[in-house]
Protein backbone atom coordinates (compact mmCIF):
# COMPACT_ATOMS: atom_id res chain seq x y z
CA UNK A 1 0.00 0.00 0.00
CA UNK A 2 1.08 3.75 -0.33
CA UNK A 3 1.86 5.82 2.48
CA UNK A 4 -0.84 8.03 4.05
CA UNK A 5 1.87 10.99 3.93
CA UNK A 6 5.23 11.63 1.49
CA UNK A 7 6.97 14.25 1.11
CA UNK A 8 10.08 14.55 -1.17
CA UNK A 9 12.92 17.27 -0.85
CA UNK A 10 9.78 19.60 0.35
CA UNK A 11 10.99 23.59 0.96
CA UNK A 12 8.82 26.44 1.31
CA UNK A 13 10.16 30.19 1.19
CA UNK A 14 8.59 33.32 2.58
CA UNK A 15 10.37 35.72 -0.02
CA UNK A 16 14.25 35.48 1.59
CA UNK A 17 12.84 33.13 4.51
CA UNK A 18 13.16 29.63 3.89
CA UNK A 19 10.51 27.94 6.82
CA UNK A 20 11.15 24.41 5.40
CA UNK A 21 14.33 22.98 4.06
CA UNK A 22 14.51 19.94 2.02
CA UNK A 23 12.02 17.56 4.10
CA UNK A 24 12.23 14.16 3.25
CA UNK A 25 9.35 12.16 4.82
CA UNK A 26 6.82 9.28 4.96
CA UNK A 27 3.75 8.03 7.44
CA UNK A 28 2.66 4.88 7.21
CA UNK A 29 -1.12 4.03 6.99
CA UNK A 30 -1.79 3.12 10.84
CA UNK A 31 0.71 5.39 12.65
CA UNK A 32 0.30 8.01 15.27
CA UNK A 33 3.17 10.78 14.80
CA UNK A 34 4.01 13.45 16.56
CA UNK A 35 6.10 16.75 15.19
CA UNK A 36 7.60 18.63 17.82
CA UNK A 37 9.92 21.37 17.07
CA UNK A 38 10.60 25.12 18.62
CA UNK A 39 8.43 28.03 17.42
CA UNK A 40 9.44 28.70 13.98
CA UNK A 41 10.87 25.27 13.06
CA UNK A 42 8.30 24.66 10.32
CA UNK A 43 5.45 22.62 11.63
CA UNK A 44 2.74 24.39 10.54
CA UNK A 45 3.85 25.18 7.27
CA UNK A 46 4.53 21.43 7.19
CA UNK A 47 1.06 20.80 8.06
CA UNK A 48 -0.22 23.52 5.72
CA UNK A 49 1.45 21.84 2.72
CA UNK A 50 0.43 18.10 3.71
CA UNK A 51 -3.79 19.72 3.68
CA UNK A 52 -3.08 21.51 0.21
CA UNK A 53 -3.47 24.94 2.12
CA UNK A 54 -0.19 25.84 0.70
CA UNK A 55 1.93 25.00 -2.43
CA UNK A 56 5.63 24.15 -1.88
CA UNK A 57 8.37 26.38 -3.22
CA UNK A 58 10.12 22.83 -4.18
CA UNK A 59 9.44 19.10 -3.77
CA UNK A 60 6.31 17.05 -4.20
CA UNK A 61 3.66 16.35 -1.12
CA UNK A 62 1.47 13.16 -1.72
CA UNK A 63 -1.38 11.86 0.62
CA UNK A 64 -2.34 8.58 -0.06
CA UNK A 65 -0.67 8.64 -3.47
CA UNK A 66 -2.53 11.59 -5.02
CA UNK A 67 -2.37 15.63 -4.09
CA UNK A 68 -3.74 16.71 -0.80
CA UNK A 69 -6.05 18.78 -2.26
CA UNK A 70 -7.39 15.88 -3.92
CA UNK A 71 -7.05 13.76 -0.97
CA UNK A 72 -9.09 16.10 1.20
CA UNK A 73 -11.62 16.55 -1.79
CA UNK A 74 -12.02 12.56 -1.39
CA UNK A 75 -13.35 12.66 2.54
CA UNK A 76 -9.75 10.90 3.49
CA UNK A 77 -8.45 13.58 5.44
CA UNK A 78 -9.57 15.53 8.39
CA UNK A 79 -7.89 18.63 10.04
CA UNK A 80 -7.99 20.46 13.56
CA UNK A 81 -6.11 23.53 13.03
CA UNK A 82 -5.56 26.08 15.53
CA UNK A 83 -7.30 29.02 14.12
CA UNK A 84 -11.42 27.74 13.94
CA UNK A 85 -14.70 28.99 14.90
CA UNK A 86 -18.45 28.20 14.47
CA UNK A 87 -21.60 29.93 14.47
CA UNK A 88 -22.69 31.03 18.28
CA UNK A 89 -26.33 29.78 17.86
CA UNK A 90 -25.62 26.40 16.57
CA UNK A 91 -25.69 23.16 18.90
CA UNK A 92 -23.13 20.46 18.87
CA UNK A 93 -25.47 18.06 16.89
CA UNK A 94 -26.11 20.83 14.93
CA UNK A 95 -22.82 21.35 13.96
CA UNK A 96 -22.33 17.78 13.54
CA UNK A 97 -24.53 17.43 11.11
CA UNK A 98 -23.47 20.34 8.94
CA UNK A 99 -20.22 18.60 8.87
CA UNK A 100 -21.36 14.92 7.36
CA UNK A 101 -23.44 16.75 4.86
CA UNK A 102 -20.34 17.84 3.56
CA UNK A 103 -19.46 14.40 2.70
CA UNK A 104 -20.40 11.61 0.38
CA UNK A 105 -20.14 8.63 2.70
CA UNK A 106 -20.12 10.21 5.97
CA UNK A 107 -19.80 8.26 9.70
CA UNK A 108 -23.11 7.74 10.99
CA UNK A 109 -23.88 10.74 13.68
CA UNK A 110 -23.72 8.45 17.02
CA UNK A 111 -20.14 7.50 16.47
CA UNK A 112 -19.14 10.57 15.60
CA UNK A 113 -20.66 11.74 18.97
CA UNK A 114 -19.21 9.28 21.12
CA UNK A 115 -15.89 8.80 19.80
CA UNK A 116 -15.11 12.54 20.65
CA UNK A 117 -16.98 12.20 23.71
CA UNK A 118 -19.95 14.78 22.77
CA UNK A 119 -22.73 12.70 23.09
CA UNK A 120 -23.62 14.71 26.60
CA UNK A 121 -23.43 18.24 25.27
CA UNK A 122 -25.10 17.46 21.99
CA UNK A 123 -27.77 20.08 22.67
CA UNK A 124 -25.53 22.82 23.81
CA UNK A 125 -24.92 25.98 21.81
CA UNK A 126 -21.25 26.30 21.01
CA UNK A 127 -20.66 29.91 22.77
CA UNK A 128 -21.58 27.77 25.73
CA UNK A 129 -18.75 25.60 25.69
CA UNK A 130 -15.50 25.16 27.76
CA UNK A 131 -12.19 25.22 26.18
CA UNK A 132 -12.06 21.44 26.11
CA UNK A 133 -15.43 20.86 24.85
CA UNK A 134 -14.71 23.23 22.29
CA UNK A 135 -11.80 21.19 21.49
CA UNK A 136 -13.61 17.92 21.40
CA UNK A 137 -16.33 19.61 19.10
CA UNK A 138 -13.57 20.56 16.38
CA UNK A 139 -12.56 16.23 16.86
CA UNK A 140 -16.31 16.03 16.12
CA UNK A 141 -16.36 18.27 13.10
CA UNK A 142 -13.20 16.65 11.74
CA UNK A 143 -14.14 13.35 12.52
CA UNK A 144 -17.17 13.74 10.22
CA UNK A 145 -16.25 12.32 6.77
CA UNK A 146 -14.79 9.65 8.06
CA UNK A 147 -11.10 10.63 7.34
CA UNK A 148 -8.29 8.13 7.18
CA UNK A 149 -5.98 10.23 8.41
CA UNK A 150 -6.45 12.73 11.25
CA UNK A 151 -4.20 15.95 11.22
CA UNK A 152 -3.79 18.29 14.41
CA UNK A 153 -1.66 21.68 14.80
CA UNK A 154 -1.71 22.24 18.55
CA UNK A 155 -4.62 20.61 19.68
CA UNK A 156 -4.46 20.68 23.24
CA UNK A 157 -3.18 24.40 23.34
CA UNK A 158 -4.73 26.18 26.35
CA UNK A 159 -6.40 23.41 27.87
CA UNK A 160 -6.25 22.81 30.97
CA UNK A 161 -4.46 19.41 32.48
CA UNK A 162 -8.60 17.68 32.61
CA UNK A 163 -9.61 18.73 29.29
CA UNK A 164 -6.19 17.75 27.83
CA UNK A 165 -6.80 14.43 29.33
CA UNK A 166 -10.31 13.77 27.92
CA UNK A 167 -9.10 15.14 24.51
CA UNK A 168 -6.55 12.65 24.17
CA UNK A 169 -8.84 9.74 25.60
CA UNK A 170 -11.40 10.50 22.52
CA UNK A 171 -8.50 10.49 20.17
CA UNK A 172 -7.14 7.18 21.35
CA UNK A 173 -10.36 5.37 20.51
CA UNK A 174 -10.16 7.18 17.00
CA UNK A 175 -6.71 5.74 16.35
CA UNK A 176 -7.59 2.50 17.91
CA UNK A 177 -9.51 1.80 14.63
CA UNK A 178 -6.35 1.99 12.62
CA UNK A 179 -6.49 5.39 11.19
CA UNK A 180 -3.16 7.67 10.81
CA UNK A 181 -2.64 10.39 12.84
CA UNK A 182 -0.27 13.27 12.39
CA UNK A 183 0.01 16.21 15.67
CA UNK A 184 2.27 18.68 16.19
CA UNK A 185 2.31 19.97 20.05
CA UNK A 186 4.41 21.91 22.12
CA UNK A 187 3.75 19.28 25.26
CA UNK A 188 6.48 16.82 25.06
CA UNK A 189 4.65 14.76 27.53
CA UNK A 190 1.49 14.22 24.67
CA UNK A 191 3.85 13.10 22.11
CA UNK A 192 5.98 10.51 25.00
CA UNK A 193 2.85 8.96 25.88
CA UNK A 194 0.75 9.04 22.96
CA UNK A 195 2.43 8.82 19.94
CA UNK A 196 4.26 5.76 18.67
CA UNK A 197 6.85 7.84 16.23
CA UNK A 198 8.16 11.05 17.12
CA UNK A 199 9.65 13.72 14.52
CA UNK A 200 11.75 16.52 15.40
CA UNK A 201 12.04 19.70 13.24
CA UNK A 202 14.74 22.75 14.10
CA UNK A 203 15.45 25.12 11.27
CA UNK A 204 13.05 23.67 8.81
CA UNK A 205 14.90 19.91 8.52
CA UNK A 206 14.13 16.91 10.67
CA UNK A 207 16.59 16.42 13.07
CA UNK A 208 15.47 13.25 14.70
CA UNK A 209 13.06 10.28 13.75
CA UNK A 210 12.32 7.43 15.95
CA UNK A 211 10.52 6.13 18.95
CA UNK A 212 10.08 8.06 22.11
CA UNK A 213 12.57 6.15 23.33
CA UNK A 214 15.33 6.17 20.37
CA UNK A 215 14.96 10.31 20.72
CA UNK A 216 15.96 10.35 23.98
CA UNK A 217 18.66 8.47 23.53
CA UNK A 218 20.29 10.80 21.28
CA UNK A 219 20.47 13.18 23.77
CA UNK A 220 22.56 10.64 25.92
CA UNK A 221 24.15 11.05 28.96
CA UNK A 222 22.01 10.59 32.56
CA UNK A 223 20.73 12.83 35.45
CA UNK A 224 21.81 12.72 38.77
CA UNK A 225 19.77 14.28 41.03
CA UNK A 226 18.94 15.10 45.11
CA UNK A 227 17.21 17.62 48.08
CA UNK A 228 18.73 20.51 47.41
CA UNK A 229 18.86 21.21 51.23
CA UNK A 230 19.94 24.48 51.11
CA UNK A 231 22.91 24.09 48.95
CA UNK A 232 24.09 25.82 46.23
CA UNK A 233 24.22 23.99 43.09
CA UNK A 234 27.40 25.18 41.54
CA UNK A 235 28.81 23.70 44.15
CA UNK A 236 28.29 20.36 42.27
CA UNK A 237 29.37 21.97 38.47
CA UNK A 238 33.09 21.00 38.98
CA UNK A 239 32.84 17.20 39.88
CA UNK A 240 33.69 14.82 37.77
CA UNK A 241 31.80 13.64 35.38
CA UNK A 242 29.37 16.57 35.51
CA UNK A 243 27.92 18.28 32.34
CA UNK A 244 25.93 20.96 34.19
CA UNK A 245 24.42 21.73 37.54
CA UNK A 246 21.17 23.38 38.61
CA UNK A 247 18.74 23.97 40.79
CA UNK A 248 14.99 22.73 40.18
CA UNK A 249 12.28 23.49 42.78
CA UNK A 250 13.50 21.60 46.06
CA UNK A 251 16.24 19.36 43.52
CA UNK A 252 19.97 19.71 42.52
CA UNK A 253 19.96 18.25 38.72
CA UNK A 254 23.47 17.62 37.45
CA UNK A 255 23.56 16.41 33.95
CA UNK A 256 26.32 14.27 33.67
CA UNK A 257 28.07 12.62 30.92
CA UNK A 258 29.67 9.87 33.43
CA UNK A 259 27.01 9.18 36.49
CA UNK A 260 28.71 6.21 37.91
CA UNK A 261 31.72 8.76 38.19
CA UNK A 262 29.37 11.37 39.50
CA UNK A 263 28.07 9.76 42.37
CA UNK A 264 30.87 8.26 43.54
CA UNK A 265 32.74 11.36 43.71
CA UNK A 266 29.30 12.64 45.80
CA UNK A 267 30.12 10.13 48.45
CA UNK A 268 33.75 10.10 48.45
CA UNK A 269 33.72 13.98 49.26
CA UNK A 270 31.22 13.86 51.84
CA UNK A 271 28.47 15.87 50.07
CA UNK A 272 24.93 15.91 51.71
CA UNK A 273 23.24 13.68 49.52
CA UNK A 274 19.49 12.67 50.36
CA UNK A 275 17.05 10.85 47.73
CA UNK A 276 19.43 10.06 45.13
CA UNK A 277 17.93 9.19 42.09
CA UNK A 278 20.25 8.30 38.61
CA UNK A 279 17.82 8.69 35.49
CA UNK A 280 18.21 8.95 31.65
CA UNK A 281 17.81 11.64 30.20
CA UNK A 282 13.73 12.44 29.46
CA UNK A 283 12.52 13.67 26.07
CA UNK A 284 12.62 17.45 27.12
CA UNK A 285 16.30 17.04 27.54
CA UNK A 286 16.58 15.35 24.30
CA UNK A 287 14.15 17.68 22.46
CA UNK A 288 16.64 21.00 23.42
CA UNK A 289 19.52 18.91 23.15
CA UNK A 290 18.67 17.85 19.41
CA UNK A 291 16.82 22.00 18.55
CA UNK A 292 20.00 23.03 20.21
CA UNK A 293 22.66 21.91 17.91
CA UNK A 294 22.94 23.86 14.60
CA UNK A 295 24.68 21.25 12.68
CA UNK A 296 22.54 18.16 13.52
CA UNK A 297 22.47 15.29 10.64
CA UNK A 298 18.80 13.79 11.33
CA UNK A 299 18.78 10.65 12.77
CA UNK A 300 16.77 7.62 12.08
Amino acid sequence: MTDAVRLTSVAKNYGAVRAVDGVDLSIARGQTVALLGPNGAGKSTTISMILGLLTPTAGTVEVFGTSPADAVRAGRVGAMLQESGFPASATVRELVELARSLYRDPLPLAEIMATADVASIADRRSDKLSGGQSQRLRFAFALAGNPELLILDEPTAALDVESRQQFWAAMRRYAATGRTVLFATHYLEEADDFADRVIVIARGRVVADGSGTEIKKLAGGRTVSFDLTGQDPDAYADLPGVVSAQARGERVLLRCDDSDVTVRALFEGGHRVTNLEVTGAGLEEAFLTLTATPEMEPAR
